[in-house]
Formats: C-alpha cells, structure tokens, sequence
C-alpha cells in the first residue's frame, strides 16, 4: 500500500478483474479504487502518482479486458454516485446509476428517457460514448458534467465541449464523471412504461440476453455519416454483413458469434480474452473481404495481451 495514497474508501492491489465484466475475462489491474465519495475521490487523484495511469470503469458491460490486465489503477463507483434527483424535466444523475434504472425513475415522473431503458451500463458509460437507440441519443438530453481531473480538481464541461458524434465522444482522458445533468421531454407515465415494455419484448426476442456478452460488438457502417447519427431504418447494418459472410455462429474456441443475432460476441463458458478480440477480428477481415466494408469495434478492448 505504500506506493498509493491513503483513502476513506477500499483499495485493493491486483484485482482481478473478469468478475466486474459481462464477458467474464481478464486478467488484474494494478489496483482497485473504489471511492467512498467525491472528495475522497479528488484526494487519491491529486495525490496519485501522476505516472500511475487511470481507468474509470463502469459495470464493465461493453468492455474487454485483456489477459495480460490493467497497468493502471481501475476506478469503479459505486453507492456514493448512483443518485438520481429530479426538478421539473431537469435530472441530475450520478455516473454509477444504472441506464435502466434512470429509465424507469425518469418515467415514474413522466420524462421520457426510454431509450436507455434497453442500454447495458451506467450513465457515465452512456455519456463517454453516446449511447443511444430507436433514433435518441444521450447527445438529444445532455446537459452538462461534473468531472475530476488526474489532479484533483473539479471541472464542469457542457455539450459543446463533448462533441458528441455517433457512438462517440470528446470526453478528455484522465477525467472521472462524478455527476451529470440531463433534460427529458415529458411524456405520459403510463405510455413512457408501456413503450419501454414493448422495447424490452423486442429485445428479448432478437437478441441472445441470456448469453454472457458485451451487446453489440461493431457499430453499424450507417453511423458513419455526416450527421454522426445511426439511421435505424438504414439497410447497412454490422449483423447483416456480418451473417451475410456467413458468420452467424462463427467459433473460435469457447468465443462465438451469436446465433441469434451475429453482432453479438459470446462467451460460451472459459473463453479467453484473446479468444473473443481474435474471434472478433476474423470476422472483421472475413467482412471486409466479402463486402469491402470495414467493420469498427463498439466494444472497448483494454489491456495487455
């Protein structure tokens, strides 16, 4: 512990990480930090070892992790910003509240923020690389941020300063979201909980949710338009490329395209990292082969190999 600052919250040195993805893979981090609070969290930054690099993670629903693990100390929020407060259709939400649970909260109050209802993650997630579905992104009610810098000091960034693009955006690195700020149209209770319902239903029924995944592995080629937005009805989409390479149900090892839906990478039980980036690859070169179309990860690869 001597070479880490001391904290209020827990730290723990050579985590594993495979049980805080929903892959299940990965090898450790240097460390594991999680704050008990906003202020305990700018202490441990400023007095950090600024060599020491950082790696805020969320539920780790859209990420693998490499074998080799993390060089780096792994931030993970927990209760402490997970809040969820609401005047008028303005929220102010912690990072660590889960996107569905937003959903749900927001629709009690009769503000529609139904397209998170279906999203993997948490709400720091969403905003770092602006999710979104059924044609609304996180972009559409964003506000502002409230973030820590790798020296501890608080900064506020707003909508302009994010450049929010398709599944992207320019959140600088080094920075760890404490608090956001969204505005939500308002919408009839009943209606808003019907609609995310009717989504829930229709994804079940074409997407592999009781797999062990990460949700989409590629961004749908439509998303890369001058708009920075994903036409939903656009026929260019990453599962049709990938099956009509004929990669549904492509292995390699315990890794697998989905059968259900080929844009989906599965962990069938022990696969490896390498396995699941290398599977995903394939099908990368496989797809580009068959179409001319470059398929691009969604899915966050960090680590070492």
């Amino acid at each position: 512990m001597a070479d880490f600052p001391g904290t209020r919250g827990t730290l723990t040195l050579d985590r594993p990480l495979a049980d805080l993805t929903w892959l299940r893979v990965g090898g450790p981090a240097k460390a594991l930090f999680q704050p008990a609070d906003r202020e305990d969290l700018a202490a441990f930054l400023q007095a950090l070892d600024p060599s020491v690099d950082i790696f805020p993670m969320g539920v780790g629903s859209n990420l693998i992790v490499r074998d080799g693990g993390l060089d780096a100390v792994v931030i993970r929020l927990g209760r402490g910003f997970n809040h969820i407060d609401f005047q008028g259709n303005t929220i102010t939400v912690g990072p660590a509240a889960l996107d569905a649970h937003v959903a749900r909260k927001a629709a009690d109050q009769g503000l529609d923020l139904t397209f998170l209802r279906t999203i993997p993650g948490a709400i720091g997630g969403a905003i770092a690389m602006n999710a979104g579905c059924y044609g609304s992104y996180m972009a559409d009610v964003f506000v502002e941020l409230t973030a820590i810098t790798r020296d501890g000091e608080t900064v506020t960034l707003g909508r302009d300063d994010l450049n929010f693009a398709y599944r992207s955006s320019d959140l600088p690195a080094g920075l760890v979201i404490v608090e956001a700020v969204l505005e939500a149209p308002y919408g009839d209770p009943q209606e808003l909980h019907h609609r995310m319902e009717t989504q829930l239903a229709k994804r079940d029924a074409t997407q592999p949710t009781k797999d062990r995944t990460a949700g989409s592995t590629f961004r749908n080629p439509a998303g890369f338009s001058s708009t920075g937005r994903d036409d939903d009805t656009h026929e260019l989409k990453a599962w049709k490329l990938i099956d009509d390479a004929g990669l549904r149900g492509h292995r390699l090892g315990a890794a697998q395209m989905s059968e259900k839906h080929p844009n989906f990478l599965i962990n069938t039980g022990g696969a490896t990292a390498a396995e699941l980036e290398d599977l995903g690859e394939e099908v990368r070169k496989r797809v580009l082969k068959a179409s001319g179309i470059e398929l691009h990860w969604e899915v966050l690869r960090v680590g070492k190999r």
